[in-house]
């Protein structure tokens, strides 16, 4: 037996849209000469929410589009600022064998207008260096930084406070605000032999020691 269901009936059932229209929906149109306050508070209502969803998509573009130009505005930066730091690396090779050559020369009597001559050399590498904000940095004498010292060795001694840089074999040298090579150093560490009064308190405690026994 065939279905003889009117269309719309069949469609109300399953749930589906009736003449283009939601399950709820009123088929009515708004109507401005018609239309009731209710009505109009409504679409009004509707406008707003629109207005409101349109102004904060806006204001999350705008804001993704300003971190973004700030973004390229700090790489480009950092591009500039940085763009020698390998030719400036490589140069610091050259200085370390031109300030060899300067401590074994003035271990001799000989050659002084050579040993002026290299340290002129040395001198002219550093302030050249220096227009590119790259200089060495001071490590003896300083607490041992491992975000700026790389230690070699460790050295025992009374003359310098434990985990302090006693000896530096390589200088260290900033570019700017950046670490371009640490500082190879020698670091103190407290000698085993104990001092006078240290020696002291353990006889001390020794024969404190004996005398409860």
């Amino acid at each position: 037996m065939s279905d003889e269901r009117k269309p719309n009936e069949q469609m109300e059932e399953s749930g589906g849209a009736v003449n283009g229209q939601e399950p709820g929906q009123t088929s009515k149109p708004f109507d401005p000469d018609t239309a009731t306050v209710d009505e109009w508070k409504a679409l009004l209502a509707e406008k707003e929410a629109e207005i409101a969803a349109l102004k904060d998509k806006l204001l999350r573009q705008a804001a993704e589009m300003e971190n973004t130009r700030k973004r390229l505005e700090r790489e480009r930066t950092e591009a500039i600022t940085f763009a020698n730091e390998n030719l400036l690396r490589e140069l610091l090779t050259v200085i370390d064998n031109l300030e060899r050559a300067i401590q074994h020369a003035e271990q001799e009597a000989e050659n002084h207008q050579l040993l002026e001559g290299v340290k002129m050399t040395h001198k002219q590498f550093l302030d050249t260096l220096a227009r590119f904000g790259c200089k060495p940095f001071e490590s003896k004498g300083k607490d041992f930084d491992p975000c700026y010292h790389e230690a070699i060795l460790q050295q025992e001694t009374d003359e310098h406070p434990a985990n302090s840089v006693v000896q530096e074999f390589q200088k260290g040298y900033m570019l700017h605000d950046r670490l371009l090579r640490p500082a190879m150093v020698a670091v103190a560490k407290g000698s085993r032999t104990a001092g006078p009064d240290a020696a002291t308190a353990e006889e001390s405690r020794a024969g404190g020691t004996d005398t409860a026994h």
